[in-house]
This record gives C-alpha cells, structure tokens and sequence, in this order.
C-alpha cells in the first residue's frame, strides 16, 4: 500500500515476547475448539450444573503499534459446562467487523486504541475507514434471554447462548446509541439490569435500566454534576442507589491527538462520589480524597438509616496511567456513605497483599453479604496474584488457598444442595490451565474437582455463573 499524506504509515508490531499482557499466561490464544469429557481430578459436585462464561481481552492477530491492557485485545468467550458429573468446553472469537476484516487479510489492521491510528478506505473500505477497533472483551452477562459480551463504555455484542456464535451489536432496540460500560448490576430483588455509561462530550455520565423482559425501562439519564469525561469502570447498586465512584482519572482526547496519553492521573481533582437515586431523584454527592477504584464486590443500604454500605478494592492511583514515584497498591475496604452529612467512613477489610477482583454470591447484590473471595498474593510472596483469599466480613476471619499458579477472578457457583467457588487457573512453567471448584464452606481445602482445561485459557478478564435452566 502507498504511503500518502492521507495515509498514515502502519504501526510497527508489539514485542509480544516483551510485552508483558502479551506472553506467558497472558499470551493470546488462537485456537478454537469444542471438547467433551475434560479430565478431572477429584469428582465434580453432583448437585452443580450450569455454565462459567470468562471473557476477556485475546489479540486475533498480533498486535501492531501499541497494546494497553485491559484496554486493547480482542474478545474471546470461554464457556465451561458441568453437569455434575462430567465438563465440556468450547471458545469462540467474539467476531465483529475488525476481526472479521483481519481474518479476510491474514494480520492485524487497526492500532492499539492510545495511537490515534485507523486504517484508509483502500485498506478497509469506505465503511470500517477511520473507525476504531471495537473491543467487546471485558466482561459477559446473561439478561433478558440474551448473552452479551460487554466492552467498556460501548455497545455489547450479542452472542448466540447455544454455540457463542457472535450474532452482532446490541442497542436495546436503539434505546441504548452509545451503549454501556462492561459492569452493569442485575438485581436479583427486581430483576433489572442497571446500566451506567461514559462518553468524551457532555452529560458525560448516564444511567439507563433494562427490565426483566430486555426492554429499555430507563432510557440514559444524564448524573447531574458530571464536568468532565472520567474513566469509570465499574459500579455498585442498592435497592435505592446507583453508587458511582468518580475518580480522577480523565480522558484527554486533545492531549492523545498530541502525542499525549488518552488517560490522565488528577489526582487534585480528588475524588467524587454519586449516590443516584433509582427512584429518580436528585443526585447526592460526597467528596473525599483521590483515590483509584477499578471493581466492587457488593453495596447495601443500612435499615432504618440514610447510609449505605460499599464494599470495594481502593488503590492508591491506577497503576499503568498514572507516573509515580511509588507503586501503586490496594486494599479491600469497606466504606460506610452518609448522604445527609456528605462523609465517608472507611476501614481495611481484609489482608491479602496486592489484592483485586472482589465477589460475592451474586444473588446477594444489593443486600447485605457475609462472604467476599478475592485474589491476591500469598503471605509473604511478592511474586504475583497466585492465591484466593475468603473473607468472613462478620467475624473477620480470613483464609487462603493457593494453588501455586496464576489465578483468575473468583465466581460463586450455587449449587442445589451446597455451594462452591471456582477459578480458572495457569501453571506458568508449562501454561496448563485448569479450573477449580472449591467447596464455599471451606474453600481453604483446596480443590474438590480439578478441570484440565483442553487448551490454555489466558489469564483475565471477568465471568459469571449462569445456572441451568
């Protein structure tokens, strides 16, 4: 292809054997494949039947220019089926018109999101010119019958439920134009999906719901207050609150137009908390010191009080976007919001080091919880998150279990006489993965089943347990 004004030069591949969300556990996987009978250490629990669908961000093509997790990468679905008495597997590509456009030209066209780069039309077509790689890759929800693959302040691709074939992007019947980001809350009281979404231009910050049945009860409502465009990944939702954490971390469009990075670290700018009302009322608004918040294990409002109680991971900063002289950690804390004195109380819950990926029984959101599994380092281990810590938050008590792999984010697995927890997991000596399933009673015991997965399943991002129905 010529080289013209009008056509900017491509990008230079990713030292992918550098890189480090690139190689090792995290290294793309290509392969697709349908396995039945997957080996099993142990014996799988009886009464346990449903699905765990991971996704999460998988290069189709080696990546070209740049590749900042999480927010760059493909979408790949991997779905685990057990029957309580034998697993199957099957991954699939979530295929939208980039990924197809590369697969028809055998490598990669479009850049790294923070390069500014798209490919012409007489790469592309007039259609796919100047667009940006759409990334449906963070997380994967069930709702309203419907499976979709989320991405991060975008539409969510449809699924097919049977075979993960990708059917095409979701509006929500053209309810939902800009979409939404990849945690949305389902509450399990209404059956609603509570949707927030960011986007670069005023109101900046909307929140819609979408009812039990998939129709849009809640078209975007602007949060009122909101001055500038801030990354927000994730939410917490009560019976009568939205919770959005606004951290000071802001998209500067001209700044990457620039030569600058697209998120920028404020931390002057402190942060902002929005309680929004799901009645529709007015936002409260709480103010507190800069503070970084990626995931939430769980929110509830406090009986006979105004206040609400939030469970999540705080950071010191959001390491990878911001440049400071010391390294970023985290805890699991607990904050008690007051709305009517506009204060927040918080306490470190917890011990595990470097923790993140917080959950509970996902049909406790939005009600008072008893357990939270994270993941973090073992004690004294400085050499990555390799083990699963459960807190007891009403005694709290505190125990591990670490596998001596790369561990992925915990997800709670009802069955119909006992519960469990599961991960996926990755030996980094010679890249087997594996899926565990730990009693909920005593997860510290380690495995009751282990699951030799067919092929290595990366490492990141998120998933859910969906129940047979």
């Amino acid at each position: 292809m010529t080289t013209t004004a009008a056509t900017p030069p491509r990008p230079a591949p990713v030292d992918m054997a550098h890189h480090t969300h690139l190689s090792g556990v995290f290294a793309p996987q290509r392969e697709e494949v349908d396995v039945t009978d997957l080996e099993v250490t142990g014996e799988l629990p009886a009464d346990l039947r449903g699905s765990y669908l991971r996704n999460g961000p998988n290069p189709r093509f080696d990546p070209i220019g740049s590749y900042v997790y999480p927010l760059d990468g493909d979408a790949m679905v991997h779905r685990l089926e057990i029957d309580g008495a034998a697993a199957r597997y099957r991954n699939r590509f979530v295929r939208t018109p980039m990924v197809l456009a590369e697969e028809k030209a055998g490598h990669a066209i479009w850049s790294g999101l923070t390069d500014g780069y798209t490919p012409s039309a007489a790469e592309v077509g007039p259609e796919l010119a100047g667009t940006f790689r759409q990334l449906p890759d963070i997380n994967i929800v069930r709702h309203g019958g419907k499976l979709f693959a989320m991405a991060e302040s975008d539409q969510p691709y449809r699924l097919d439920c049977a075979d993960l074939a990708t059917i095409g992007r979701e509006s929500f019947d053209g309810a939902m134009p800009f979409g939404t980001t990849a945690h949305p809350k389902i509450d399990p009281e209404t059956g609603e999906l509570v949707i927030f979404n960011y986007v670069f231009d005023a109101p900046y910050l909307t929140w819609s719901v979408v009812g039990p049945d998939g129709a849009v009860s809640r078209p975007p409502t602007p949060v009122d207050g909101v001055d500038a465009p801030l990354m927000i990944h994730d939410m917490a939702l009560t019976s009568r609150y939205v919770v959005l954490f606004l951290c000071p971390l802001i998209f500067d469009i001209d700044g990457m137009l620039t030569g600058g990075g697209l998120l920028q670290w404020r931390p002057e700018r402190g942060t902002r908390i929005a309680l929004v009302p799901r009645d529709g009322s007015a936002v409260r608004w709480i103010d507190c010191d800069p503070m970084w918040v990626w995931h939430f294990a769980n929110a509830f409002d406090t009986p006979q009080s105004t206040t609400v109680t939030v469970d999540y991971v705080q950071w010191t900063y959001p390491g990878g976007f911001a440049d400071m002289p010391q390294p970023a950690s985290s805890e699991l804390v607990r904050a008690v919001l007051d709305p009517d004195r506009g204060t927040i109380d918080r306490t470190t819950i917890g011990a595990a080091a470097d923790v993140e990926f917080p959950r509970v029984d996902d049909r406790l959101l939005t009600r008072s919880h008893t357990r939270i599994a994270t993941v973090g380092a073992g004690a004294g281990d400085e050499g990555g998150r390799d083990s699963l810590w459960f807190l007891d938050v009403g005694s709290g008590s505190e125990t591990r279990w670490s596998p001596g792999v790369a561990i992925g984010e915990p997800i709670y697995m009802p069955g119909s006489e006992r519960d469990y927890w599961g991960a996926y997991g990755t030996d980094p000596a010679d890249l087997t993965s594996y899926f565990y399933v730990l009693s909920a009673d005593d997860p510290s015991a380690g495995p009751l089943a282990t699951v030799r997965m067919p092929i290595r399943v990366p490492a990141g991002l998120h998933g859910a347990w969906l129940p047979a129905e």
